[in-house]
């Protein structure tokens, strides 16, 4: 039943995203990418390393003595792939990110561990992120708000961020529960319990200066993500400000967290981008080919990523 709802959200968000399309034009929207060249959209897809890099960087700080900085760079990629690619809801990147990171030999029960610390300071830094943009909204809205609805929207984003921040914060024991059970699903042969867990989670709250670099690479990792955007539109040859464009992307993060259940936020972030970007002074246009330029960057990065650690999970299988 499951697998049903996820393909249908995933057919009804396709259709969302072309009706989108259409309804800005697509010969615009097509003329838009053009602009930024083969040159530009390398360019584009190679700063994306900088973003996945502050990442692996979040997620190892609260991993005390995990091992490489570049195992846990390379599972974040293989989870952001499965998020973005596959037709999987959120809970299906965090568990194939685990799985990735335990094949790098890091002990099952600090990758779990880790991963919920890790969990914690991202939305912590994306609500200072959304705040942010929350801020820019209510400026370019000028008190007016003939855009209630958008405001209402991204309101909404912000709160569900605040309900997930304090389920984390206080609801620790479900998800030690669940990381358990996806570790002795997934790791049956390594995974050393519950028990291992919390006294891995336990300890790594103790150390306040790993939480405090973890929330400040995943902020870094936010803005970073949103200068990516300006990049691209720079490479476009569009002229907006970066802080605009910083604005625009806290607010569409804000979006897709409503629409977590939604494969990709397939056509909810094309319409959050046809939404937000005009009060901004971006072109609809514009805004909607960007939101397809970083599809097809997600794409670019995320389908080798799978199939190469789908690769490396079949050559242990054989050996």
């Amino acid at each position: 039943m499951t697998r049903v709802i996820i393909l249908l959200l995933t057919v009804v968000g396709l259709i969302g995203a072309a009706l989108i399309v259409g309804s800005v034009g697509v010969e615009p929207v097509i003329a838009a990418i053009r602009a930024i060249g083969v040159g530009g959209y390398v360019v584009y897809v190679a700063y994306t390393a900088i973003v996945l890099g502050l990442l692996g960087a979040a997620w190892r700080a609260v991993a005390p003595g995990g091992g490489p900085i570049g195992a846990y760079i390379w599972a974040r990629t293989v989870r952001e792939g499965a998020t973005d690619v596959l037709p999987f809801a959120q809970i299906g990147g965090l568990v194939v990110g685990g799985r990735a990171l335990t094949a790098q030999r890091v002990p099952s029960d600090l990758a779990y561990a880790s991963m919920i610390a890790d969990l914690t300071t991202e939305m912590a830094s994306q609500l200072i992120f959304t705040l942010f943009g929350v801020g820019a909204l209510l400026l370019a809205l000028g008190g007016g708000f003939d855009s209630v609805g958008v405001l209402k929207l991204v309101l909404g984003g912000l709160g569900l961020t605040c309900a997930l921040l304090a389920a984390l914060a206080f609801g620790q024991q479900p998800m030690l529960s669940a990381a358990a059970r996806i570790g002795e699903r997934l790791l049956p042969a390594s995974v050393t319990g519950l028990a291992a867990v919390q006294t891995r989670l336990a300890a790594i709250y103790r150390d306040r200066a790993a939480l405090a670099w973890s929330f400040g690479f995943n902020l870094a990792a936010w803005v970073a993500s949103g200068i990516g955007a300006w990049l691209a539109l720079r490479l476009m040859g569009v002229a907006i400000g970066p802080v605009a464009v910083l604005a625009i992307e806290s607010l569409i993060f804000a979006v897709r967290s409503i629409a977590f259940v939604v494969p990709g936020a397939l056509g909810v972030q094309e319409g959050a981008y046809l939404l937000l970007a005009p009060l901004f002074g971006l072109d609809p246009q514009v805004a909607v080919a960007l939101s397809l330029l970083k599809r097809a960057r997600d794409l670019t990065i995320g389908v080798p990523a799978l199939l190469w650690w789908q690769a490396s999970e079949g050559r242990k299988l054989l050996a």
